[in-house]
């Protein structure tokens, strides 16, 4: 049986101010809005396009660091989990498709659609000379 193929989409991160944020990815990086949850003017979670998610908390104090979850897009989200279970993994309220490691990173994997576009991101080079 072949690996299961797999690429992280996005980082999730605690934030205290989440415009802060989001102005500081799209000025340096680019990378402009993908998602909002709440509204652009009030947004309680915020993704970019190049895999940053913002998670406002504006009280967040927690002892683990600013790490929310990662999120790991998959070609095939059953063989995927169906791999990860065979280790110490606990599984999430979240849902089927998030498991908490044993040092406590919490894992979403997430069913790409169509499969086939993690092999090509998988296939893309970014440092190599065009």
């Amino acid at each position: 049986m072949s690996a299961p193929k797999a690429y992280l989409e996005h980082l999730a991160i605690f934030v205290r101010d989440i415009h802060w944020h989001i102005r500081f990815f799209e000025d340096v990086f680019g990378m402009t809005m993908r998602e909002v949850d709440g509204t652009p003017e009030a947004p309680r979670q915020y993704w970019a396009l190049g895999g940053m998610q913002f998670i406002h908390v504006p009280d967040f104090e927690g002892p683990e660091g600013r790490l929310g979850h990662l999120g790991i897009m998959c070609e095939d989200v059953e063989v995927a989990l169906a791999a990860a279970r065979r280790y110490d993994v606990q599984p999430m309220p979240q849902g089927t498709n998030w498991l908490r490691l044993p040092d406590g990173l919490a894992i979403e994997f997430i069913q790409a659609k169509p499969a086939r576009c993690v092999a090509q991101a998988l296939a893309i080079d970014p440092r190599s000379e065009a």
